[in-house]
């Protein structure tokens, strides 16, 4: 078997610690997260209006953030693997991720009033993370074709 690869451990240990990063904010500074990106008037429209609507958006933001969490700790799990071919195939299957996450922005995240403003700084931000992951399929067949 050849040695794991360096940049694949690499981008899969930048992209954990980003997931568990957001996971834990999400999960334990929801509310001074959403001030700090959204501003202070949607951050409160976006915690809901009545108490039972607070409960079941703070569950479902906190269980988002424990997956989250779930996906960066997995993340770290698949660094490891020494596979090639996984490790392409891996790399492809997260850029389909980004650029899907991409698209809903693009075409869904748009409509909402409260966020209308945020989706174009977020899709960058999704279209960056599957750069990334392009930018490692392109030093991986550099490295097979050289």
């Amino acid at each position: 078997m050849s040695s794991p690869s360096t940049s694949f451990r690499v981008m899969c240990t930048v992209h954990a610690t980003v997931a568990v990063t957001c996971g834990v904010l999400m999960m334990f500074y929801l509310n001074e997260i959403s001030a700090f990106g959204h501003g202070e008037e949607t951050a409160i429209k976006l915690q809901g209006s009545t108490p039972h609507d607070q409960l079941l958006i703070q569950t479902s933001d906190s269980l988002s953030g424990m997956l989250l969490v779930v996906i960066g700790v997995f993340l770290l799990m698949v660094s490891s693997v020494r596979d090639k071919d996984f490790q392409t195939f891996f790399a492809k299957g997260c850029v389909l991720i980004h650029v899907s996450m991409a698209v809903w922005r693009i075409y869904f995240e748009r409509r909402l009033e409260d966020l209308a403003w945020d989706w174009p700084r977020q899709a960058v931000g999704d279209i960056i993370l599957g750069l990334s992951w392009v930018l490692f399929l392109v030093h991986s067949w550099k490295e097979k074709y050289d």
